[in-house]
């Protein structure tokens, strides 16, 4: 009985973990391509290796406007697809050109859920110039970092 009890969690547990990989699969083809301008953090982590601590813009507008809890910010788009921060989402109706991107309330801070970018040791210099994330955000609001962009809007990658 404890044998099948065991399996029968495995099997939970596998189906879960790959329910959560099939929707981030699904944002990646499905989801909007935003970029938010990145508010400069030390890139350095002795413990984890090389990576970079992002910061947002608009995590910091809206802590301005006294985002209290978990939520959404309402966004719009500029021509560069680079996203500026509207107001807090107080379930009333979107605008056309507005859309969804979901917060956490962390501490004092404003999580959005992309907020570290972890390369491989020695890279550091092919990143040093991101001044911007760029996200896939579905319909719902969550996202997921893809990568990161210089100030041209160059997708910035290690030359190998």
């Amino acid at each position: 009985m404890r044998r099948i009890t065991v399996f029968i969690m495995v099997i939970v547990i596998l189906v879960l973990i790959n329910f959560q990989i099939y929707q981030k699969e699904q944002l990646l083809t499905e989801g909007s391509t935003i970029l938010l301008e990145l508010a400069p953090v030390d890139p350095r982590s002795l413990m984890q290796g090389d990576y970079m601590i992002l910061r947002y813009k608009v995590a910091t507008l809206a802590e301005a406007k006294g985002a209290e809890k978990n939520g959404f910010l309402v966004m719009g788009l500029d021509e560069n697809k680079v996203a500026r921060f509207i107001r807090i989402y107080d379930d009333e109706n979107l605008q056309p050109m507005e859309f969804l991107l979901r917060f956490r309330k962390r501490g004092r801070g404003i999580n959005l859920g992309a907020e570290s970018f972890f390369f491989q040791e020695g890279h550091a210099r092919f990143y040093n110039k991101a001044r911007y994330g760029e996200l896939k955000v579905a319909a719902n609001g969550d996202s997921v970092l893809i990568g990161l962009r210089d100030e041209n809007f160059k997708f910035l990658q290690a030359d190998e």
